[in-house]
């Protein structure tokens, strides 16, 4: 690409040496290849324009810069390689990938999911119903990241704009005409989605967490509502946003009623649930929505599955499908990996492996546990911890919430990272304690499933939260193998 071309697509201060061409672009000094462009930009963590002479010596042809000091040491007289200084370096990132890219964005409806709990599930479900009725997709979140039916990883919840535009340049290749995304809040404050447009945007919930990041709970809003906002565009055509959540009736509040569409349990919903149903294994509900109503089932259980369910089946309708084709999908249903996970287990026991990682969510599943045992008289058993080098305000919550809800809790670590995992324990602790319910603590991990495990009887739940489909543990000495899952389903199958 001819560097005078992406100039007129990328808002520059000045820049040197019109004529330069260059083939790809990276921000990222260890992946540039000869004959890219490398984006230079001050992050949270750590400042690109360190990196640039690592990234010219790699074959690096032009570099953009959002640090007048790196422009003039590059742009002197006798300058060797094409540069530009931009005002943003993640706008600019953006809009060089896209140019780069083909405009991708362009050919793809995209489906944004915001909110603290429940955009994974959400986004799931959305992804398994645009695709039941024959479109391809590309899905990019949490746990995975879809492309027409290919499964890669995903190293983040919402990754920086031009690894975004590259999966939406292969989405494209493969047929792709939808994109369902998880939106995260520090994504959307840092503009890694600048000029994305959103066609139907989905609020889930807001509960505290990332205080670390944002500060306050107003401030984790306002990052949250620039999504609804449009981020560098207009506008989502439709937001589906649901107005059980306090935060939710904020949101819709300020919409315009023509593109709002409502859901949850509420009498003022659009998509409403009625008739709730539950056991393990599977959900259902009638579903009252603006054309008629229709008889769910799902096997994903709960009153949260109820709520994603809900968000999805709206957006799925935003997006042009029927009311029996979503209904259609619902029912055959599939599988989040680490949300509400039973590992099969013996003896009348059931484990569970869940994501739940904030208050709101542990007091959540719990609950939905204690639904489920009732009749069998049986107990429920709690295992969780929480990460290091994040909010602390949350650990004494989730203690709280864990020790209100359960008959047994087990504090074990959970990612401490630079963290002393004593130190984490002990602030969780408290919580536990102001709840009075006896409560196991066991650093290690593995050995913290076992004693769960064993603790159960016949009738019992437990419950491994925090994980979910996470495969690995952080620590101040490095990241290790570990999964919920196989170290659960080792224990049941006597290996421990």
């Amino acid at each position: 690409m001819r560097w005078n071309d992406l100039l007129r697509e990328v808002e520059t201060a000045r820049s040197v040496l019109s004529e330069a061409e260059f083939r790809g672009v990276q921000y990222d000094s260890r992946k540039v290849q000869p004959g890219d462009l490398f984006v230079a930009m001050r992050g949270g963590v750590a400042d690109g324009n360190r990196f640039v002479d690592a990234a010219i010596a790699k074959g690096a042809v032009a570099v953009a810069t959002d640090s007048p000091e790196t422009y003039e040491r590059l742009s002197g007289e006798g300058a060797k390689i094409a540069v530009a200084l931009v005002e943003h370096g993640r706008r600019a990132l953006a809009e060089a990938s896209a140019a780069v890219f083909g405009e991708p964005q362009r050919h793809l409806a995209l489906s944004g999911v915001t909110g603290t709990n429940g955009k994974t599930t959400t986004a799931f479900l959305l992804e398994a119903m645009l695709n039941s009725v024959g479109r391809r997709s590309v899905l990019i979140g949490t746990i995975e990241t879809h492309v027409a039916g290919e499964v890669r990883e995903s190293p983040h919840t919402t990754p920086e704009s031009r690894d975004v535009l590259a999966l939406f340049a292969d989405g494209v290749k493969a047929g792709a005409t939808e994109v369902v995304m998880e939106m995260s809040s520090h994504a959307l404050e840092q503009e890694r989605v600048w000029r994305m447009p959103v066609d139907v945007a989905i609020f889930t919930n807001l509960t505290q967490d990332h205080l670390d990041y944002h500060g306050t709970m107003e401030s984790y809003f306002a990052a949250k509502v620039r999504l609804f906002e449009g981020v560098g565009t207009p506008p989502p055509r439709v937001a589906v946003v649901n107005t059980d959540d306090p935060y939710g009736q904020r949101l819709a509040a300020g919409m315009d009623r023509s593109g709002l569409i409502r859901y949850g349990f509420g009498d003022a919903a659009d998509f409403r649930a009625e008739g709730v149903r539950m056991r393990a294994g599977e959900t259902s509900f009638v579903m009252k929505t603006p054309g008629d109503d229709v008889e769910m089932r799902s096997p994903l259980t709960g009153r949260v599955n109820v709520y994603n369910l809900l968000a999805a089946s709206a957006a799925a309708w935003a997006r042009g499908l029927s009311l029996e084709e979503i209904r259609t999908a619902a029912d055959r249903g599939a599988q989040v990996p680490g949300r509400f996970e039973v590992v099969p287990s013996r003896n009348g026991v059931t484990v569970v492996v869940d994501y739940a990682h904030t208050d709101d969510a542990l007091r959540n599943l719990i609950a939905l546990a204690r639904e489920l045992v009732k009749e069998r008289g049986g107990r429920v058993i709690t295992l969780f911890g929480c990460g290091g080098d994040r909010d602390r305000t949350k650990r004494p919550r989730m203690g709280r919430a864990a020790g209100e809800g359960s008959d047994l809790v087990i504090l074990t670590s959970d990612n401490p990272r630079s963290e002393d995992p004593v130190t984490i324990l002990a602030e969780a602790l408290v919580g536990v304690k102001e709840a009075g319910t006896p409560c196991i603590v066991e650093e290690d991990r593995a050995t913290a499933i076992g004693i769960a495990i064993e603790s159960a009887h016949e009738g019992d739940i437990v419950l491994i939260a925090g994980k979910g489909h996470e495969k690995v543990q952080i620590l101040k000495d490095g990241t290790v193998p570990f999964d919920d899952v196989a170290v659960a389903a080792g224990f049941l199958r006597g290996e421990g």
